[in-house]
């Protein structure tokens, strides 16, 4: 895992990103497709998470918006993920409106409470996060739940960065993905995976 318990391979490409960004701002198309390709991975499993199977044509309206106020962003390659995944999230939230779809809540927080808190769960949940399966049980916790779990997990940001994205404080989201989680890890128990008895998991920032 790499820094903030966040899994390596998305932090891996934040330089190349970056300097991607850079490049793109000053013109270089090219430069434009390797930022694209870096981000969309994370920005459509996020996106599918809140909208199932519109999730491609929200995140074309979303990439539309980046292209055309690239310039006006200042910053680095995990400051470009906050950004895009800012962008993304208001437009899914566009689109949720003019469907009329209210996300489901399918857990009470008693629910979470409850749950056990075995490490080697929660790891296995945050690796099949990215699963289509993970997904569709994303989509079944509570709002703000599931946006904490993808930005954290799928999109990969930091805490801070999530918080700047949800409009929340930090700890509020640090709360909310860590019972996100214990809820997958829960699901993903139920479908076989070995939960080896309770630990103490820790605080996942």
């Amino acid at each position: 895992m790499g820094q903030g318990g966040e899994p390596r391979r998305v932090h891996a490409y934040d330089g190349e990103l970056g300097a991607a960004v850079t490049r793109a701002q000053d013109g270089d198309e090219a430069a434009f497709a390797v930022a694209y390709r870096i981000v969309q991975p994370g920005l459509l499993g996020y996106l599918r998470g809140i909208v199932g199977d519109d999730a491609e044509d929200v995140a074309s309206d979303a990439w539309l918006e980046i292209a055309r106020d690239l310039g006006r962003f200042k910053g680095d390659g995990a400051g470009f993920r906050g950004w895009t995944a800012t962008i993304a999230r208001h437009r899914a939230l566009d689109h949720l409106r003019r469907q009329k779809v209210r996300p489901r809540s399918t857990a009470t927080e008693q629910d979470v409470l409850d749950l056990p808190s075995a490490h080697s769960t929660h790891d296995q949940a945050l690796e099949a996060i990215s699963t289509e399966q993970a997904l569709q049980l994303v989509r079944g916790l509570p709002r703000e739940q599931a946006e904490a779990v993808l930005l954290r997990v799928v999109v990969g940001l930091d805490g801070p960065a999530a918080a700047r994205v949800l409009g929340k404080r930090p700890g509020a989201v640090r709360t909310a993905a860590y019972r996100g989680l214990k809820r997958l890890a829960q699901q993903l128990g139920a479908e076989g995976v070995t939960d080896d008895g309770p630990r103490t998991l820790g605080e996942s920032t």
